[in-house]
């Protein structure tokens, strides 16, 4: 299972490298293990030796396991932390001493609007994406107290993605985003230096305002937001 998951994940990295081709681009490929700290390092290391230093990178591993908590094997939970957010603490601690002798570089952390706020059956991945938007908040505290202010950050939070993370995600108030929308919102922040970026923008009134709400106004809303996605309850698959 193992051999055939890295060979599919290998073969969509070499698909969105011929299409950066297409535009131009020269692309060099590596197929990482986002949960394996010393695979990060030596993969990091030929990066440096083929195309040299980095200085924009992308945490954008994430991996997610629709269960209510119980029924979430106890590896999954460890996987789930290994890739969402300790594979950011690794990449980051190989690729940042070189940002730090430049004062120059950009950390995009991509974490999700569960970094926020809360979803039922995915725990995990939700308390890994508060860990992603905490790791961004204390990395940007740390640089600027280093005094590192031409290394900038990002932080990615959209809602549901269709890319088959979550099989057939419907809500009421959100809209489930293409991956272009997503691509276009982050690459404008980069291009602004904008620090946290809310997929639909507007999420961003809409967190702000819960803050303000009673607990009986926010249950109200997120029965009319009527989030559902496959998951597993009670070893059963359900929409939920």
């Amino acid at each position: 299972m193992k051999d055939r998951m890295a060979n599919r994940d290998e073969h969509g990295v070499e698909e969105t490298a011929a299409e950066c081709r297409k535009l131009g681009a020269t692309t060099h490929v590596f197929v990482v293990d986002c949960s394996n700290r010393e695979e990060i390092y030596n993969s990091v290391n030929q990066v440096k030796k083929e195309v040299g230093d980095v200085t924009i990178v992308v945490n954008n591993a994430g991996t997610i396991y629709p269960a209510d908590l119980l029924s979430t094997k106890d590896e999954e939970i460890t996987k789930t932390f290994e890739v969402n957010i300790l594979g950011h603490f690794w990449i980051t601690k190989a690729l940042l001493p070189s940002m730090l002798r430049r004062n120059y570089g950009h950390i995009v952390t991509v974490a999700s609007i569960c970094g926020h706020g809360v979803i039922p059956y995915i725990i995990p991945y939700c308390s890994s994406k508060f860990a992603a938007v905490g790791f961004h908040r204390a990395l940007t505290s740390e640089l600027q107290a280093l005094g590192k202010t031409g290394i900038k950050t990002s932080c990615l939070c959209p809602v549901f993605v269709n890319t088959g993370f979550t099989k057939n995600p419907s809500t009421r108030l959100w809209p489930v985003l293409e991956t272009d929308e997503v691509a276009r919102s982050l690459i404008d922040g980069i291009l602004t230096n904008k620090k946290m970026i809310f997929v639909p923008s507007y999420l961003n009134i809409s967190l702000t305002l819960e803050r303000f709400l009673p607990e009986r106004a926010l249950a109200a809303i997120n029965r009319v937001q009527d989030i559902q996605f496959e998951a597993v309850v009670g070893h059963k698959t359900k929409m939920k």
